[in-house]
């Protein structure tokens, strides 16, 4: 297949009931790879018992409010601008065409934060390693993406997945309600983009993969 020839919208698939179309939909906006990261960040400050520990609460928020803008804010106003000046067609990112400026955009906001995580030693390591890992996946999917619609979806929901097993063989902290709890979110995320998006399973299933094997990669470099 020839990038960007075919339109990646599938409009011969059929719609779904509302009654699993809609839940489908909150999923996806609620567990939005944009977002994942900042979950992610949340549980390390907040959750895990002795990554801040001895932290007061102020750099903590400072922390979370730090990722928040690099890794959310700046991403999410390249999307607009971009759709303002007509770079792109939908802020939805519809489209793999659509997604190559997004893609690279975020990567240098990824690469930007995992430069002052990793220069700053308040910082513990695991955070650095991270948002390298989220960076590696951004590229990834840049690549991946100009041979078919990989989901980003999957792609922050196996980085998600990847961290918290990067986490338990660290033997830092019982990792056991975490890892369930990520892999039903796992779960629903992926039934949910193979209901109310055009992906395949390749997409799906791909974007998994790339994104936990970059938290694995991240974490040895």
């Amino acid at each position: 297949m020839q990038p960007f020839i075919i339109d990646d919208i599938n409009a011969n698939k059929p719609k779904q009931h509302p009654a699993l179309q809609w839940p489908a939909q909150f999923i996806s906006y609620v567990l939005h790879p944009i977002f994942v990261p900042i979950y992610v960040i949340t549980f390390l400050v907040f959750i895990h018992p002795s990554y801040f520990s001895g932290i007061d609460e102020r750099a903590r928020w400072q922390t979370v409010l730090i990722s928040i803008v690099n890794l959310v804010a700046f991403p999410l106003i390249s999307v607009l601008l971009l759709k303002a000046v007509g770079f792109i067609d939908s802020v939805f990112l519809r489209t793999r065409k659509d997604r190559i400026i997004p893609y690279m955009a975020c990567g240098i906001f990824f690469f930007w934060a995992y430069t002052v995580f990793k220069k700053q030693e308040f910082y513990p390591p695991i955070m650095a390693s991270f948002i390298l890992g989220v960076f590696l996946a951004a590229s990834a999917g840049l690549i991946a993406n100009i041979y078919f619609k990989i989901s980003m979806h999957t792609i922050g929901m196996g980085g998600w997945l990847g961290i918290f097993i990067v986490i338990a063989y660290s033997n830092t902290m019982l990792m056991t309600w975490p890892i369930a709890l990520v892999l039903l979110l796992t779960g629903l995320v992926t039934t949910a983009r193979l209901l109310v998006s055009d992906h395949t399973q390749k997409d799906v299933y791909v974007g998994l993969l790339v994104g936990f094997l970059c938290q694995i990669v991240a974490a040895n470099v």
